[in-house]
């Protein structure tokens, strides 16, 4: 049984953490196999979204720390780490790049590394039992994968603090509260809520989906007059495209658009 499974159809890549046995705890295997399934989504041109989500009663419980104490894997005594680490190959960082929206399922419980795996993603549709467990300092580390990136960004200084420094475990009416989740339904009900919301984005242009997600990722880091100047360059390829004619005339003809991507 792969413990990673990626399926395409409509235009969406559902992408799912398949060790329910160990609650989707991610080995070192995994991690790999992560990188290169999200780099090759990103890199299809049939995909248009991409739906990350998990089996059994949780999303992703973390690392595996039953690997790590077996002396194998991530965090394992004997295991040697480099001075410094190869961000095209980390799933974070791969995650974050990726230009096509992402929505994360969580059919269950995140915790670590499976908390920032979730909040790596654009959107977040939750389990209405599900929880964000935010247990880095209570395992002796630090939110190693965007955690320490994601969490005053989405919430402000004061409320990030809180919740790291404590290892605070939040439920779903708290991530919605928060803002940490878009939407929370019936534990059974999520990955129908999923696949509505990517079907709705897929219909769009892909194009000018993928442009945005990019321009919303640059802003972050740049000026308002800056990042102007950068719409504009995106918007001038976007003026030549075929599916800027298309959106332009199923408007004026009061029909569905019908996008090609380019």
């Amino acid at each position: 049984m792969s413990a990673l499974i990626c399926e395409i159809s409509d235009h969406i890549a559902t992408i799912t953490l398949n060790r329910p046995e160990r609650m989707n705890t991610i080995s070192s295997a995994m991690l790999d196999e992560l990188t290169k399934t999200l780099v090759a989504v990103n890199e299809d041109p049939a995909v248009r979204v991409v739906i990350l989500t998990g089996t059994g009663r949780a999303f992703c419980a973390g690392l595996d720390l039953n690997e790590a104490s077996a002396g194998q894997g991530i965090g394992s005594p004997d295991r040697k780490f480099p001075a410094t680490i190869d961000l095209r190959n980390t799933p974070p960082t791969v995650l974050f790049a990726m230009d096509k929206p992402v929505i994360c399922a969580l059919n269950g419980s995140a915790a670590g590394y499976g908390m920032d795996l979730a909040l790596g993603c654009d959107i977040r549709i939750m389990a209405d039992n599900a929880k964000l467990a935010a247990a880095f300092v209570k395992r002796g580390i630090v939110p190693e994968s965007g955690g320490t990136w994601f969490l005053p960004r989405m919430l402000g200084w004061a409320k990030a603090a809180e919740i790291i420094f404590t290892g605070r475990t939040l439920s779903a009416v708290d991530c919605l509260a928060e803002g940490l989740a878009n939407h929370v339904v019936p534990a059974e009900e999520v990955g129908a809520k999923a696949r509505a919301m990517a079907t709705e984005i897929a219909a769009n242009a892909p194009l000018a989906v993928l442009a945005s997600k990019r321009m919303m990722r640059m802003g972050l880091e740049e000026g308002f007059e800056t990042h102007v100047q950068h719409v504009y360059l995106q918007l001038l390829p976007l003026f030549a495209s075929e599916d800027f004619k298309e959106g332009v005339q199923s408007f004026l003809e009061k029909r569905p658009a019908q996008f090609k991507g380019r």
